[in-house]
């Protein structure tokens, strides 16, 4: 008998007839004889509509009462999951995050987990049950209910996967699978059948939705497979797994956007030691992350510093930086919300010369100018004017040929 941890999204529990649909599914796995684990997101757009009622109390919402409230979304699927599934003579119990054991640290609205005390969950598995935990959520170290971001859930189910090692992680959502790239915007997007841990991180990262930054982490760091696959469909998924269990490695398997970008320049900075720790070193005491960072080459004693950050960070960033300015004594700075990142990603580039040269050409025969680049071992990524972003998507899949991977 195997364990199996699965994972379902928003949109398959977003109503009482998807919910039965996935009890189905989950009973069949039980009756196979394998012992599972499941973790739920909360009901369709549950999560937005809380915040809205949230909002109607006025602008200061305490980070640590949104944590009580938006935790209650994953609650209620669980427990409707747990009632269908025992209506379908499929013994079940649900379980909170703090109930399953799940730890975290103190952060309220972007917790990270810190351990999984798993006797509770082994016990009611020796008792016959289907355990379904409700993702997204932990409990900190001072006995509050704590929430791990959007998209925690993967996480949640990730990291009981390691700390249970269970056979695999299965996190079923509304697409098929991890494809070359948003099928939305090129219709020749092709599914992977396997991406590497490293190209899931990256991609991940770098904007593609399928799988929380964290969770491929965690699934890197403990070694899980994990498989994305559809929970309205019978199709096999993307395996996501280390890279000696590949069959082969690809220049790119991949190309990720991300439109949630903004850009910071300032200018005519003073070029001497401790000026860049003091602007990054602000920037993060206000828990505002920086991506990529360029800094030109030094005139008369000063250069040119440029930084992007996510978007929705902006407003809360502009005062910060234009303090900064005058902190660190550059003569002013300029911003913008018009730019996207666009990205290639694949294991193969390290073995491949050319890669970015070829990216490079491709968004050139576009007419797309590039603001800034960021490579890493295995991705090179671009910033560029928004509004060409799906035209900088299709050329890089065609210049790659990703509509050809089988």
């Amino acid at each position: 008998m195997s364990l199996i941890v699965a994972k379902f999204g928003g949109s398959s529990v977003a109503s009482i007839d998807k919910i039965k649909h996935i009890a189905g599914r989950i009973k069949g796995m039980r009756d196979k004889g394998d012992d599972i684990v499941v973790v739920v997101s909360a009901m369709g757009d549950t999560t937005d509509e809380l915040i809205e009622l949230a909002s109607l109390t006025g602008h200061d919402l305490c980070k640590r009462e949104m944590d009580m409230l938006l935790a209650t979304g994953e609650q209620q699927s669980a427990a409707l999951l747990a009632l269908t599934l025992n209506n379908f003579a499929c013994s079940s119990i649900s379980l909170t995050g703090w109930q399953a054991g799940i730890k975290s640290d103190d952060s309220h609205s972007k917790a990270r987990i810190t351990g999984i005390e798993t006797g509770r969950i082994k016990n009611e598995l020796k008792q016959g049950n289907v355990v379904i935990i409700a993702g997204f959520q932990g409990l900190s170290p001072q006995g509050d209910i704590t929430t791990l971001g959007r998209g925690g859930s993967d996480t949640t189910a990730v990291a009981l996967a390691a700390c249970l090692d269970a056979l695999r992680c299965m996190i079923f959502t509304d697409v098929e699978g991890v494809f070359t790239a948003d099928p939305r915007i090129v219709k020749e997007a092709k599914k992977l059948p396997q991406i590497s841990y490293e190209e899931m991180l990256e991609m991940a990262s770098l904007g593609a939705g399928v799988l929380q930054p964290r969770a491929a982490e965690f699934a890197m760091l403990y070694n899980v497979d994990v498989e994305v696959l559809s929970s309205f469909s019978h199709n096999p998924g993307t395996i996501i797994t280390e890279v000696a269990n590949m069959e082969n490695h690809r220049a790119v398997s991949g190309i990720a956007h991300d439109l949630n970008c903004a850009r910071f320049a300032l200018f005519d900075v003073p070029d001497q030691p401790g000026i860049a720790k003091t602007l990054f070193k602000t920037l993060a005491a206000e828990n505002i992350n920086v991506d990529i960072i360029i800094q030109s080459a030094m005139r008369d004693g000063r250069n040119d510093i440029a930084f992007t950050i996510e978007e929705k960070e902006l407003s809360r960033a502009i005062p910060v930086v234009e303090g900064l300015v005058k902190k660190i004594c550059a003569s002013g700075m300029t911003y913008g919300n018009d730019v996207a990142k666009v990205s290639i990603v694949g294991a193969g580039m390290q073995s491949n010369i050319g890669v970015a040269a070829a990216m490079f050409e491709a968004l050139a025969d576009e007419g797309i100018n590039i603001h800034m680049i960021s490579t890493s071992e295995i991705r090179v990524s671009c910033v560029i004017d928004e509004c060409h972003i799906k035209a900088a998507i299709k050329a890089l899949h065609r210049k790659f040929e990703l509509d050809k991977i089988e």
